[in-house]
């Protein structure tokens, strides 16, 4: 599946014949590069190995069972960046330009790998595309013609989770004098909401608190009996990642905060979060921007098409129901849906990145669209355009109940016209420092 393994059978063919070098050259010439990065290893593999599964596990099931798009075989290279921006980057520039028409899309999976890549993907001409992390207000596509946010934002995850809390609360006219604290990362990740939290707050009259948690987060025990003992908040958010998130929950039940009243964002709802917690994790509620569990279409077709012949990526078919893992799973169906409506318009040949921006610009992903690839229910559909580049940017609330997520919500929108304004606002000020004329989208 692999760029190395397909160069490896080239070399082979050389000792044989001549003549076979040019007819494998020539299938390599016709199929389209994918690379992806991926943190298969260091601090944060944990959450990093079953995205990476998804991802491949998805581009293998369009070679098996379709021979790839429109006959167009798909070749998958990752680079390992570890989670560490230069590393990050040094994947991005050993990617981007293999295969015939190089990288179409990078996908970094890290906030601090897409903010150092930014100028990078605009002069490459290269989309960059963050599904729910990275910068928000790359949803305004006038500034950010390179930059994809769909399905979310964490500044809509955040603003989700006070509707959420509303909803708990008997609607926002009851959130006033209510205590609601962010523990969060402190990185450029866990930053994201504060400055939404703190316009809701101003909004909604509730107290906001902010607890910054250093890297790598085992350290809580202080900011946790300030929580639970001094603050006493209504309830608490948490932008964490890693072994923050459940040594946070492990010190929450020890000082007796109710994991019900608890609600992290995704990337603080991983399975491989909640098992080393144990018991304390029970009833902790986290965002999802996709459905949870496997018992949808496209996990039977990925577990008949690859597990059952020993293909798939993961240990086992088993863990393709990791939250984790359909989110890798969305973005590699993501990715093809702009590879494939890129070649409805260039032809049934590799792609450019630009021609997947320009796709990326128009990509429609309907309910009809995922009834027919058996991920209706799975993802929230999506419609793109050259100015919004985020779509309605809804998720679920999710609660682990000791075993497996579980929904407890439908899809909940965040306020798209308070939003969008804050997006633009921040989308000009980049664009002024950066002197960057915004497109004109009409």
């Amino acid at each position: 599946m692999t760029i190395k393994r397909i160069k490896t059978s080239i070399i082979a063919a050389a000792v044989i014949s001549g003549s076979l070098v040019g007819s494998s050259a020539t299938l390599a010439m016709e199929s389209q590069f994918i690379g992806s990065l991926v943190y298969r290893t260091g601090p944060y593999a944990p959450g990093g190995i079953p995205w990476a599964d998804g991802f491949a596990d998805y581009i293998e099931l369009l070679n098996a069972r379709d021979g790839g798009i429109n006959g167009v075989k798909l070749e998958l290279e990752e680079c390992d960046t570890a989670y560490n921006t230069d590393k990050g980057v040094e994947c991005y520039e050993r990617l981007k330009n293999k295969g015939s028409t190089g990288m179409p899309a990078v996908m970094p999976l890290s906030t601090g790998i897409t903010y150092a890549l930014l100028d990078r993907v605009v002069a490459d001409k290269i989309p960059l595309i963050t599904s729910g992390y990275g910068r928000a207000d790359a949803a305004d596509g006038r500034v950010f013609p390179y930059g994809f946010v769909p399905p979310a934002t964490y500044w809509g995850g955040a603003d989700i989770a006070i509707n959420y809390i509303a909803s708990q609360e008997g609607g926002y006219g009851n959130l006033k004098g209510k205590k609601i604290a962010l523990v969060y990362h402190d990185s450029a990740y866990g930053k994201e909401p504060i400055n939404t939290l703190k316009a809701l707050a101003a909004q909604h009259g509730y107290e906001f608190s902010e607890f910054p948690v250093p890297h790598p987060g085992l350290e809580q025990k202080a900011t946790w009996l300030k929580i639970g003992r001094q603050l006493r908040p209504d309830y608490v958010l948490m932008w964490g990642w890693g072994v923050m998130n459940a040594t946070a929950i492990k010190e929450a039940a020890a000082v007796g905060f109710p994991r019900e009243k608890f609600i992290g964002v995704w990337w603080s709802g991983n399975d491989a979060d909640m098992v080393p917690a144990g018991d304390a994790a029970k009833g902790y509620k986290s965002l999802q921007f996709n459905g949870v569990g496997s018992d949808f279409g496209v996990h039977k077709q990925i577990k008949s098409e690859l597990y059952a012949k020993g293909k798939g990526s993961a240990k086992s078919a088993e863990n393709t129901g990791e939250v984790a893992y359909n989110r890798g799973l969305q973005s590699a169906f993501i990715l093809t849906e702009a590879l494939r409506t890129a070649m409805a318009e260039f032809g049934n040949k590799p792609v450019t990145g630009e021609q997947v921006a320009w796709a990326m610009d128009r990509l429609d992903i309907t309910d009809a669209r995922l009834k027919e690839v058996g991920a209706d229910g799975l993802f929230d559909p999506i419609k793109l355009s050259c100015a919004d580049h985020l779509g309605k940017g809804r998720a679920k609330v999710t609660q682990w109940d000791g075993s497996q997520w579980v929904a407890i919500s439908d899809w909940i929108e965040p306020n798209s016209e308070m939003l969008r304004s804050m997006y633009e606002e921040s989308a000009a000020a980049y664009a002024k420092e950066k002197g960057i004329t915004p497109r004109d989208c009409k």
